[in-house]
């Protein structure tokens, strides 16, 4: 089975839980979900492996498969641990970013800059996960990673229930300073970029 397929599966189901196009507390089949995700069997279960992992989605014995519900009470923590541990990985990406990765760091900062300019949220939480991708791939940490992904996609599902062109434009706008600092292959600045975003959304009331 070819990997990239899954990963496209995931990416799709990902998005529509994110958006809340799968709705929370949803119960939904397996069949729908390939529907959905616009793939065979194999990779949509890999898929759902990985949302459950995540604590996305619950495989409910004679009930099926349910999207997981919004716990905004979950937004202070999921904050505190994305404080301690993403401005590390901003800085390892700026030190180790390849010229590719660099190129789509900027490619990424001029999609959330149309964004912000056409007011499209669906368009920058796209972007985001690129965004955090490309920090994935660029950072050698696996277990650090590891431990971010999960906390990254639950944080976009919290804010895109309340999002506001408002915090679109702030959102935009310190996510492209990390990009910038990391294009420059300043760590430091990444990691203090890094630290004023991850500050900003913590103090929103739901991210």
């Amino acid at each position: 089975m070819d990997e990239s397929q899954s990963q496209l599966a995931y990416f799709a189901l990902e998005r529509r839980i994110v958006t809340l196009q799968l709705k929370p507390g949803a119960l939904v089949t397996e069949k729908q979900l390939i529907e959905l995700a616009g793939h065979g069997r194999t990779p949509v279960r890999e898929a759902i492996q990985k949302l459950a992992w995540q604590g996305l989605m619950q495989v409910r014995p004679r009930v099926g498969l349910q999207i997981a519900l919004i716990r905004p009470e979950d937004h202070a923590d999921i904050m505190t641990v994305r404080r301690q541990l993403e401005p590390v990985a901003a800085g390892l990406a700026a030190a180790h970013a390849s010229g590719p990765q660099r190129q789509a760091f900027l490619k990424c900062a001029a999609t959330m800059n149309a964004a912000a300019v056409s007011g499209d949220i669906v368009a920058f939480l796209s972007a985001d996960k690129e965004f955090d991708v490309l920090i994935e791939q660029a950072c050698p940490n696996r277990f650090l990673i590891a431990a971010l992904e999960p906390l990254q996609t639950h944080s976009r599902r919290l804010w895109f229930s309340q999002a506001t062109l408002e915090k679109l434009d702030c959102a935009v706008s310190l996510h492209v300073a990390v990009i910038r600092a990391i294009q420059q292959r300043d760590g430091p600045a990444a990691e203090a970029a890094m630290v004023g975003l991850i500050g900003y959304l913590a103090g929103e009331s739901a991210l």
